[in-house]
């Protein structure tokens, strides 16, 4: 009876006001019907039946409002009803919609705090990977900070450039064939020599002036650039008339000798951009290497000394060959020997299939009782050659089956 059923204005008007205001009026209705009665009569009695018939249609609207009052009030209980159904189902929905709703909001926070923490750590092994590449970047600078300090020393350098080429010639040639600081007929000492096979040695001279090229380097104007160059002429060109002065001896060392540049970078530069210090090198019989070509050049006269070897010990070689073919010559007739006795072999083995078949037939016959039959045919004999030894003795005979 407490249900709303509609609002005025801010003013909620509830089922229990409704049909107390109903009552309210029948009861007002019958107090002014009363009021009219008690004035009509003293109207007269013709009035009173009036009166009654009006009293009488107005008990019977009276009654139709009551009935129409209990039919309003049900229908009123039934909205009444009906809204709370509404409003239960409407919070149900409400409550399932936030549940669904928080679901969500709790599953896209849940991924996307997997997706950071995932994010997170790959950025953390970025930034090792970072920290990492910096450190070795810090080494690598200073690695390249004391290179430079080396090479900018003259003796230094030469010490490097010594220190490599020995390493390249040391992989690759073997002990006896190259010396360092090798002596010559005229008291000269070069870096290092290599004996080719006709015992001449090969001079190689790892000393190369570099303050040209790095004067070239550090150019920035052109006179700056035209300068160096011409200075690095004069130095190459004044180092290969030193190597060829000193090292080429004829009839001593070999004929050209070999100018060691210690760096790939510089000999590409100075083949590149200095053909005419190349070609005048080579005409002196100088011949300029960098660290790959010396590689090559060590290959080369290795093969060679090889070749000298495998020339050297050529009748050696023949020799042995000789004796190689006589021992393919006596493994031939042993080979021979192992087939013919196992030609004998084959042979005894057929004989003793041949008697262990007429052993099972007689055998058979025994069984049988059937003595009938005679089969007293002897034997093939077997023939063994006067001075071979028997691969298989008689009492080994039986023991043998055909596919062994």
């Amino acid at each position: 009876m407490n249900d709303i059923l509609f609002m005025l204005g801010d003013v909620p008007v509830r089922t229990g006001a409704v049909l107390i205001g109903f009552g309210a009026l029948a009861l007002l209705l019958l107090l002014v019907i009363a009021i009219v009665i008690a004035r009509s009569g003293r109207r007269g009695a013709d009035m009173a039946v009036a009166q009654a018939s009006r009293a009488d249609e107005l008990e019977e609207r009276l009654i139709d409002m009551m009935r129409t009052q209990a039919e309003m009030t049900g229908r009123v209980d039934a909205m009444g009803k009906a809204l709370a159904g509404r409003q239960a189902e409407m919070a149900r929905a409400v409550s399932d919609r936030l549940d669904s709703v928080t679901h969500r909001v709790g599953q896209s926070m849940e991924q996307t705090t997997r997706s950071t923490m995932e994010s997170l750590r790959v950025l953390h092994e970025r930034l090792g990977i970072i920290d990492n590449a910096h450190q070795n970047l810090t080494e690598l600078t200073t690695q390249v900070t004391t290179l430079r300090d080396v090479l900018a020393n003259k003796q230094s350098r030469g010490a490097f450039g010594q220190a490599r080429m020995e390493a390249i010639v040391q992989d690759g040639m073997p002990k006896d064939s190259f010396a360092f600081q090798y002596t010559l007929s005229n008291g000269k000492r070069p870096d290092c020599v290599i004996f080719l096979p006709d015992q001449r040695p090969l001079c190689i001279d790892a000393k190369f002036p570099l303050e040209a090229m790095t004067a070239l380097h550090d150019a920035r104007s052109d006179d700056e650039r035209k300068f160096a160059s011409q200075r690095l002429r004069a130095d190459v060109m004044k180092h290969v008339a030193d190597i060829a002065g000193k090292y080429l001896i004829p009839g001593e060392t070999q004929d050209n000798a070999l100018m060691f540049v210690p760096s790939e970078s510089v000999y590409a530069e100075i083949y590149d951009a200095f053909d005419d210090v190349i070609q005048k090198a080579y005409r002196a019989r100088i011949v300029l290497v960098s660290p790959s070509l010396l590689m090559l050049a060590i290959q080369v006269m290795q093969q060679l000394l090889k070749d000298a070897r495998m020339r050297d010990a050529a009748d050696k070689v023949r020799v042995e060959v000789m004796n190689m073919m006589g021992d393919v010559e006596r493994l031939r007739d042993r080979v021979s020997k192992l087939g013919s006795h196992f030609d004998q072999v084959s042979e005894d083995v057929r004989q003793v299939l041949i008697s262990a078949g007429k052993i099972s037939k007689r055998a058979t016959r025994i069984e049988e009782l059937d003595f009938s039959k005679d089969e007293t045919a002897a034997e093939t004999p077997r023939v063994v050659r006067s001075g071979e030894p028997e691969l298989f003795p008689p009492q080994l005979a039986p023991k043998i089956q055909a596919g062994e």
